[in-house]
């Protein structure tokens, strides 16, 4: 093999390593302190503190995130999957958790354009 594609996978690798160690770290901490939390958003919400505090560098953990992030489909194949044993609810509320669906993901975009206009705004403002 390749000494730059084992450089590349290992990199990769070690960047995903530490991604799940957050993920699980969170979840731990929400099991210590009975947190209703998942433990992804707790690990999302420490990895945001570690970019806040220069801790860890976001380019330092773009080729692992960025391998994810392509690789997302696989995450809800399950989900998908699961929508197969509830054919009745869906014949007769699917009308509705689609609206809901429709919805919340319509918030969430919306919330999130707002948080990124909004630092970006303010790292323009601190920067200058």
């Amino acid at each position: 093999m390749n000494p730059t594609r084992v450089k590349y996978w290992s990199r990769a690798a070690t960047e995903m390593a530490i991604l799940l160690a957050l993920c699980l770290f969170g979840g731990q901490m929400a099991a210590w302190f009975h947190w209703p939390i998942p433990g992804g958003v707790i690990g999302l919400g420490l990895l945001l503190l570690a970019f806040a505090f220069n801790v860890v560098k976001p380019a330092s953990l773009q080729l692992g995130a960025g391998l994810l992030m392509a690789e997302m489909l696989l995450f809800f194949i399950p989900a998908l999957m699961s929508m197969l044993d509830y054919g009745t609810l869906l014949r007769q509320e699917g009308l509705r958790i689609g609206v809901v669906i429709g919805i919340s993901t319509l918030v969430v975009m919306l919330v999130t354009a707002f948080t990124v206009d909004a630092v970006c705004r303010w790292k323009m403002r601190h920067d200058a």
